[in-house]
Formats: C-alpha cells, sequence, structure tokens
C-alpha cells in the first residue's frame, strides 16, 4: 500500500500480462518513496488492515487498485476489496490494462466490478492502432487491443465511470488515444512519462 495525494493504492501483485516499453518497473523500485516489488502476494485480511490503517492516518478520497502488477491477475480478491469498501462507503477505483477478460474468459468481469460496487476503472490504451499497442505494450495476448477496448466499452455500459489513459511517451499520439475515447464514451487523461535515469538504462543492458 502506498499514497499519493488523497488517494490510497493497494498493490496486489507482481505479476502483469503486459510489458509495456515505458513502465516503471522496468527500472524503478517503487513510487512516492514506497517499495512496490513484493515478497509475496497479500490476502485479503491483509489488505483490509491496511485501508484501516491508512485511514487512521489521514483521510483519503478514494482507493484505488494499481501497483506494479496487474490487479485483475487476482480479481477474486479486487472484488472483495471493493464490496468491503463499498459497504463502508468508500469510493473504489481499478487502474487496469484492460486485460480482465482475457486473463478470466469465463467471467463477465466488468459485469462482476459493477456487482462489486466499483465506482470508477481507468483503463490504460496507450495506443489507437493494434500495431502500436502491441508494439508499445508487449501484451502476452493476441487481439489484446481489442479486447482493451471492449472491455472498456462494457465497463461504460455497467455504469462504471471509465476514463482511457495514455503515457506521453516520445512518439505517443496522444490525439488519437483521446478520439478513441471520445468515440467510445469514456474520458481521457494523459499520463506523465518518467525517462529511466542512464545509470538504469545501462544497468538494464547488462542484464
Amino acid at each position: 500500500m502506498y499514497r499519493a495525494g488523497r488517494s490510497v493504492y493497494l498493490n496486489l501483485t507482481n505479476r502483469c500480462s503486459s510489458a509495456c516499453e515505458f513502465c516503471l518497473r522496468e527500472w524503478a523500485e517503487g513510487v512516492y518513496g514506497a517499495e512496490l516489488w513484493l515478497d509475496r502476494e497479500p490476502e485479503l485480511e491483509e489488505v483490509t488492515q491496511a485501508i484501516e490503517l491508512a485511514f487512521l492516518e489521514g483521510p483519503a478520497d478514494e482507493v484505488v487498485f494499481c501497483g506494479f502488477g496487474e490487479p485483475t491477475m487476482r480479481l477474486d480478491l479486487v472484488l472483495a476489496v471493493t464490496e468491503w469498501l463499498r459497504l463502508r462507503r468508500i469510493r473504489s477505483r481499478l487502474d487496469t490494462n484492460g486485460h480482465g477478460e482475457l486473463l478470466h474468459p469465463d467471467v463477465d468481469v466488468p459485469a462482476a466490478l459493477a456487482a462489486a460496487g466499483l465506482d470508477a476503472v481507468t483503463v490504460s490504451l496507450n495506443a489507437a492502432t493494434p500495431e502500436e499497442y502491441d508494439r508499445v505494450c508487449r501484451p502476452v495476448f493476441a487481439k489484446s487491443h481489442r479486447a482493451v477496448l471492449r472491455f472498456a466499452e462494457r465497463c461504460i455500459a455497467h455504469g462504471i465511470e471509465t476514463t482511457l489513459t495514455a503515457v506521453d511517451h516520445p512518439g505517443a499520439d496522444l490525439a488519437a488515444v483521446a478520439a478513441t475515447a471520445t468515440a467510445l464514451g469514456a474520458g481521457f487523461r494523459a499520463r506523465g512519462y518518467a525517462a529511466p535515469p542512464a545509470r538504469a538504462v545501462a544497468e538494464k543492458g547488462d542484464r
């Protein structure tokens, strides 16, 4: 868990179905002074206790599922924590790569999230075309770009506040991604690009 502004962030896993070329995990150990690489994945009771402690330390406007891994890798935990937050009238948001239904093909993930009480979802699209998406996000699944768009469409249909995002990395076509978001009926937000320090780049090249 870590805090940024008036949000509490939950880091549930190291696992991810993308390997985005601009991802902080490629060279950083964490964000906002918090180390995010997990030695093990937390269980429900540990997560809810961490949330309670965070609110004792100070007020927050929302709890966000977001860390070094893809939260929907642990969909059951996301749903359980979302339900726990709903019962306490705490706003919840999921930051995701939109691969939920690729990871769980037998689950109607947007419907499950809505039923649990999720308030908002932020979907990392990062590219307006499948070709560019595959190049910069390097997903493990084929046809991921279309699946991400479908996930966003279905979240909107289920009444979840939906925002598409794109990292403002060198060469990014933010206008095209924003147009895609508008066409879907979603919001859009550009995310800042953190360039890796030269030392991190050199160390990565030596691996």
